[in-house]
């Protein structure tokens, strides 16, 4: 495949992605569009994924990462600095393509400027204007070329809507591997194998943690008090996040009270070894359900955030990602004031001691697993990239 444009330079991409998520997907982009062409150049913002892609990277994108509409008010400045920094190198070093990996509000100001330069634009990982703020549809349709979507029901959501859209398939499907049976990774980490794991997840930001591990801590906590049953806790150590905010968020009041083991390594092997898992609403639901393991789903913001959110989102009946892709309630949703030690408890005894129930929500999850579709996404995405490449020539 052709790597140079029409002047005889290389062709020059531009991938702009705000999470870590975002990061991981827009590297396997990445590394599946040089299987094709070798000689792509990629700019962009991102973070050690990316730039192990090979990306140049212009501003670490985990400086603005951030979950909540008033939180991203305190890196402000910092998102103004990022968003001048691309803006001037795509003005100055003008790309063949842009492609934009979900964070809409910067995202779609860079879409702005690009549909004044003349650069192709490719959406690759929808933003979820389906939960709120619907009339943004309009400015994508208007700004982006062509969106590379990962939910099965965003396809016909958008082309309802007028606007380009293809189904790649979820990335999560290429990603989310086991290399250890339960049995091994128990001795791995000299867990007794007929103890019920149960995993406590979180999320991978400091707001998440603080707002949420606290309340699992004590839910395990009731969980030991109730039941007749040797428990172990498995926590997992985000990159993003150090082994002293999760001692600071609570571990360290139950480090002698519970039986529990951090987990830095072996990710989807940890999941894969729970009975059952409290988790913070997010891609972790769809790693979980991929995998086959019950689940309680919580949500949690501040409640400035919270309150500002139920006056844009009035239509949702669910906010999990699996309950979303499933149309009904596979998996326990507990949002905001309902995220209490009581509620965690007695839905994690349900799905460790009612076999109905386990078994009940492992045949909800097989189905969202079947509805994800087959692996390949960043392949799948990486042909749309170079259709719009082709059609910049």
């Amino acid at each position: 495949m052709n790597s140079q444009n029409r002047s005889g330079l290389h062709r020059k991409i531009m991938i702009i992605a705000g999470e870590a998520s975002g990061d991981l997907h827009g590297a396997r982009l990445v590394q599946a569009m040089q299987a094709q062409d070798p000689g792509l150049l990629f700019c962009g913002m991102g973070s050690r994924e990316m730039a192990a892609a090979g990306v140049d990277i212009l501003f670490d994108a985990s400086r603005i990462a951030v979950v909540g509409l008033v939180e991203v008010f305190t890196h402000f400045p910092d998102i103004i600095r990022a968003l001048k920094i691309v803006k001037k190198r795509m003005r100055e070093d003008l790309p063949d393509l842009l492609i934009l990996i979900d964070f809409p509000d910067f995202n779609l100001m860079l879409a702005k400027k690009a549909k004044k330069l003349g650069i192709p634009v490719f959406y690759y990982i929808s933003p979820q204007v389906w939960a709120w703020r619907t009339g943004r549809v309009k400015t994508i349709g208007r700004l982006v070329d062509t969106m590379g979507v990962i939910l099965p029901f965003e396809e016909s959501f958008y082309r309802s809507r007028g606007v380009t859209a293809h189904y790649v398939g979820h990335p999560l499907l290429d990603s989310v591997k086991v290399t250890r049976d339960r049995d091994s990774f128990c001795r791995r980490y000299g867990i007794n194998p007929e103890h019920k794991l149960i995993g406590l997840l979180p999320g991978s930001r400091r707001k998440e943690i603080s707002a949420l591990l606290p309340d699992f801590l004590a839910a395990a906590k009731r969980l030991l008090r109730k039941y007749d049953h040797e428990f172990v806790f498995l926590l997992p150590v985000a990159s993003t996040v150090s082994e002293e905010e999760l001692w600071n968020n609570g571990l360290g009041d139950y480090s002698e009270l519970i039986n529990f083991r951090l987990i830095r390594e072996d990710r989807y092997d940890m999941m894969a070894a729970c009975d059952a898992v409290v988790a913070a609403s997010g891609t972790v639901t769809l790693e979980l359900a991929i995998l086959g393991i019950p689940m309680v789903v919580v949500y949690r913001v501040s409640p400035h955030t919270y309150f500002l959110g139920r006056l844009l989102v009035r239509h949702m009946q669910f906010f999990s990602l699996v309950n979303l892709i499933a149309e009904r309630g596979v998996v326990t949703e507990l949002l905001q004031d309902d995220v209490q030690p009581g509620k965690i408890e007695a839905e994690l005894a349900r799905l460790l001691f009612d076999d109905n129930a386990g078994r009940e929500m492992r045949q909800g999850l097989a189905e969202v697993r079947g509805k994800l579709g087959s692996p390949g996404a960043s392949r799948q995405a990486a042909a749309l990239a170079f259709k719009l490449l082709g059609q910049n020539k």
